[in-house]
Order: structure tokens, then C-alpha cells, then sequence
């Protein structure tokens, strides 16, 4: 029986890739564009979160049905971004705990850079309960791997974690497009080429979409929303921190996030179904 060596499946998935981000990027052409300043007018840093994950093989379709009702956002003249984001816990990972326990109010503490820009912030996210969310930032001058002077402050305002308790835990990098709608206080980010990384490994999940929806409105208002429905693709809550710990981490409870985990496999089959048909 014939079988492809590693190196010809390797010049395959390079391909299709390069195929993939052509067309992505052609599409993406046909948006009216939005500037990073026009963006950081309605940061919407207090919101309402709707999150979907759904195969790669969809992007191209769900992005071409929107062009009319969203500008897509470029920097330096690209629609693709590129994030590298460090999330920081406690050495018995509280927040991950916190968030694994079902607890409706809890917190992510992260520094994350916008690689295209050059600009890095550490951020807290708190999650309040329901859908709201906000986010509180201040700029650092690049990226921080260890907590700097003025983020003691800075956490004791936003947070209930003491700078000194916390330490490094997660690395997660991914491409991200970002879209506005020309019609309500709403974003829509779709994350892809996702990959985490820790001391002891890495893994990466190349065929998932992780699309989210922020809005300060009505949801029934958004298109993104509207379109998921008719495609029948159900919201589903998805902290790419935890999910990242609870696939690199075999010593931790993960009960929680079996699901996720089975939801992540049965889509990336569904994809390579899809590239092999």
C-alpha cells in the first residue's frame, strides 16, 4: 500500500496553507479598511462576550457574507495580526482553579504584545458574571516576563492578586483578524494558527477558529451572531488560558474542559475531512 513520507505530507500542509492565506488575504482586501486609531475611539473596554469555535474550511465562507456590515482593521496595511500573550497565575494556579470550579467571577492576568504594532500592555480581565467582561491595561515598553515595578499598583486596583504571588504559566501565540460593524458598539475577532507553550511543551491547534464577539449593545444585532445561527454553529465559553493549561499539564484536574477537548478533536477532523475532499 502506498503511503506519503513525512516530508511530502509536510509540502502538502505547506501548500494548502499558502493557498489558504492567499485567499484569506484577497478577501480581506475586498473590507472597507479601519485604522488602529479609529479602533482605540471605541475600545470598548467594558462588554458583553459571545464566543463560537468552528473548523477552519468555514472562515472563507462566514468572511465573504459579512463584507457589507463590518470594516476589517489594518496595520501597516495588513488585515492579519500577530499577538504574543504571557499569562501569569499563582504557583497553585488560583485562577485557573477559580475558573475550573465554575466560579462566575474571576480574573486572567496577562501581558500580551500586537507584534505589528510594536506596543505591549499587561492586562486584567474580569469576568463579573453573565456575559460582561473588563479589561484593564497599562503599557509596558515591551513584553514582560517578569512583573514590573509599576504593575504592583496596578494589580492591587484591578485584581485580587499581589504582583509578588504571581509567575509566569502560559505562552499563547495566534494570527488574529479584527472586525467592526458599521452599525452598533460591536468587534468581532477571529483567531487562528493558535499555539501554546510552557517549559515542558507546546502544542498547536492549526485547523480551529476561535471567533468572538464583543459588543456594548444587542446581540440580536450583530450580523457575526445572526450568521453563526444559519450556519448552526453554537456559542460556546472558551478561556484559551485554561484550555492551554489543561492540554499541557497532566498533573492538574481538567474535568471541566473534557468537553473542549473533545469539541477541539471533532473539529480538526472535520477539517481535514474537508482539505482531503
Amino acid at each position: 500500500m502506498f503511503t506519503l513520507t513525512e516530508t511530502t505530507e509536510q509540502m502538502i500542509q505547506d501548500a494548502d496553507a499558502a493557498t489558504f492565506s492567499r485567499a484569506l488575504t484577497n478577501l480581506l482586501a475586498t473590507f472597507e479598511p479601519i485604522t488602529l486609531a479609529q479602533l482605540e475611539g471605541a475600545a470598548l473596554l467594558d462588554r458583553s462576550e459571545i464566543k463560537y469555535l468552528l473548523p477552519q474550511h468555514l472562515l472563507l465562507p462566514v468572511l465573504s457574507e459579512l463584507r457589507d456590515a463590518y470594516a476589517v482593521l489594518m496595520i501597516a496595511g495588513q488585515p492579519l495580526s500577530h499577538y504574543r500573550t504571557l499569562y501569569f497565575d499563582t504557583s497553585d494556579l488560583a485562577m485557573y482553579r477559580r475558573h475550573h470550579a465554575g466560579a462566575p467571577d474571576r480574573y486572567k492576568v496577562r501581558t500580551r504584545e500586537y507584534v505589528d504594532s510594536a506596543t505591549a500592555f499587561l492586562e486584567v480581565k474580569h469576568r463579573t458574571g453573565g456575559r460582561r467582561t473588563v479589561k484593564r491595561r497599562i503599557p509596558t515598553e515591551a513584553p514582560v516576563t517578569m512583573l514590573p515595578a509599576q504593575a504592583e499598583a496596578f494589580l492591587a486596583q484591578a485584581c485580587p492578586y499581589p504582583a509578588d504571588t504571581l509567575i509566569p504559566c502560559l505562552w499563547n501565540h495566534y494570527t488574529r483578524i479584527t472586525l467592526v460593524s458599521a452599525r452598533q458598539a460591536e468587534r468581532v475577532t477571529v483567531d487562528f494558527d493558535v499555539k501554546f507553550a510552557r517549559d515542558t511543551g507546546q502544542i498547536a491547534l492549526p485547523d480551529i477558529v476561535i471567533a468572538e464577539v464583543k459588543y456594548a449593545g444587542s446581540r440580536s444585532a450583530s450580523e457575526f451572531v445572526r450568521l453563526m445561527h444559519r450556519y448552526h454553529v453554537r456559542e460556546t465559553g472558551f478561556s484559551k488560558y485554561c484550555v492551554g493549561i489543561s492540554l499541557l499539564r497532566s498533573d492538574i484536574k481538567y474535568n471541566r474542559f473534557k468537553a473542549k477537548h473533545r469539541l477541539l478533536a471533532r473539529l480538526t477532523h472535520e477539517n481535514d475531512q474537508t482539505t482531503l475532499a
